[in-house]
């Protein structure tokens, strides 16, 4: 029998890290491989649980396959790399370029919380480095042999280069969702549905008790415009990865159609500027649609007021500048980066907007602005929160309720099993009940380390 144990992502967003083993073929050889290996985050950056040691040996470990470059889905790669794995990655080209931008990125932010918790920093560049020397690009629906495993990639829609990830094994076949998309999403393109020859399938739940309430037409367009009109800054935490490349993309769109008036926007996240580099390096992984724009021009991400500030020097510069302008900054919970000094300056202005764009976990400075509460701590002083927060749900990267039951539907006549993860208690709690209700399958929230005899 195969064997399948959950160790991250339950009952929570962050953490994604599952091990599957297929006992020994005639090689006496057992193969054990994990399906993502990310970082557990919340209140920090950076969870303590992460500076435990894996519950498994790396050295057993022949191949880790990844469904996405999000941090939550590859931060303890490196770890794995130091504690001794001696085996192969595999992913996406898109997914493992994107990777190794944002685990650089990622690195230096582990050494300061390091500090803080005066502990050995999670992993060094080196790491790094070699982790992308045994990192392998593969496309979808190319298959990858692995001792007893079979395994292929599929489009998840969530990202780009993102991936839904097979695996065959004993006559069974067991997909992990990875993260899917709020499909069909600009740029990427829609989902990829599978075929009902699937026995168990490990499904995320970030918004597995929701629907996304459609925002009016033109939000965009209209916050924008009032910014323009209350000659205040319209501030949105943007996560570096789609998100941004998704903003960029519309406002784009507004600014060549003379839809909002021309004001300065900065694109204040190096991490943003430096992915958005790598979306341009893979137009083969864009929809019919975006190739179409694409025809000569060059500049989907690009448009004039548009700067991208990559130093600190700039950075600080942009509060010369006087409203009405648009900054996108990152983090896009604000648990880090150069939001937050744009955040101390203008959450106590009444003329000026936040605009949340995507999923704010418990906890983080994000939520709590979200949630409405008056005064937030930055930098360890208390900031008043007076400015209009916004939120526009169509932004999110993550299929809803509707979308995922939609995903699983057509495999439904052969599922012996449903795991929900990735999603906090309730969101999955939610999903597992419509999917027994509505669809007739088994379905549970898995417990944390426990072995699963599939």
């Amino acid at each position: 029998t195969m064997k399948l144990t959950f160790y991250g992502g339950i009952k929570e967003v962050t953490g994604a890290n599952y091990l599957l083993e297929s006992p020994s073929t005639g090689s006496g050889q057992a193969t054990k491989i994990l399906i993502d290996c990310g970082l557990h985050q919340g209140s920090i950056f950076s969870e303590k649980k992460n500076w435990e040691p894996f519950p498994y040996n790396p050295k057993d470990i022949s191949a880790v396959f990844i469904t996405h470059a999000h941090i939550d889905h590859t931060g303890r790669l490196p770890k794995l790399i130091k504690e001794g794995f001696k085996g192969k990655v595999y992913s996406t080209p898109p997914t493992r370029d994107f990777a190794n931008v944002m685990l650089l990125d990622t690195e230096h932010i582990l050494m300061q919380e390091a500090e803080r918790f005066k502990k050995t920093p999670l992993y060094g560049i080196r790491e790094v480095e070699e982790l992308m020397a045994c990192w392998e690009g593969i496309p979808y629906h190319k298959q990858i042999e692995i001792g007893s495993m079979k395994v292929t990639l599929y489009n998840a829609g969530h990202i780009l280069g993102s991936s839904i990830v097979v695996v065959e094994a004993e006559e069974k076949k067991i997909a992990f969702s990875g993260d899917l998309g709020n499909t069909p999403a600009p740029i990427i393109g829609p989902t990829e549905i599978l075929g009902d020859d699937i026995d168990y399938c490990v499904i995320e739940s970030a918004y597995g008790n929701r629907l996304h309430q459609p925002s009016p037409e033109g939000m965009l367009e209209n916050i924008i415009e009032e910014t323009v009109r209350s000659g205040g800054v319209l501030m949105i935490p943007a996560f570096a990865m789609e998100r941004t490349q998704k903003l960029l993309f519309e406002i784009n769109e507004l600014a060549e159609n003379g839809r909002i008036p021309k004001i300065p926007v900065f694109l204040d996240s190096p991490l943003a500027i430096k992915v958005t580099e790598v979306y341009k390096k893979y137009k083969d992984y864009f929809d019919k649609e975006t190739m179409n724009l694409l025809k000569g021009d060059n500049l989907l991400f690009d448009f004039p007021g548009l700067k991208k500030t990559l130093t600190a020097e700039e950075s600080k510069a942009i509060n010369n500048i006087p409203p009405p302008k648009v900054i996108i900054a990152g983090s896009g919970m604000s648990q880090g980066g150069r939001i937050l000094h744009h955040e101390k300056r203008y959450l106590p202005d009444p003329k000026s907007t936040i605009l949340f764009i995507g999923y704010q976990a418990k906890n983080s400075l994000g939520r709590k602005i979200l949630e409405g509460e008056k005064s937030v701590k930055i930098h360890g002083e208390e900031i008043p929160v007076r400015c209009r927060v916004v939120s526009i749900e169509e932004y999110s990267a993550h299929a809803d309720q509707g979308q995922l039951l939609d995903w699983l539907r057509p495999m439904r006549t052969n599922l012996k099993k449903v795991f929900a993860v990735q999603g906090e208690d309730e969101e999955s709690g939610a999903l597992v009940q419509k999917i027994i209700n509505d669809l007739a399958v088994s379905a549970e929230i898995p417990e944390a380390d426990k072995v699963y005899e599939l």
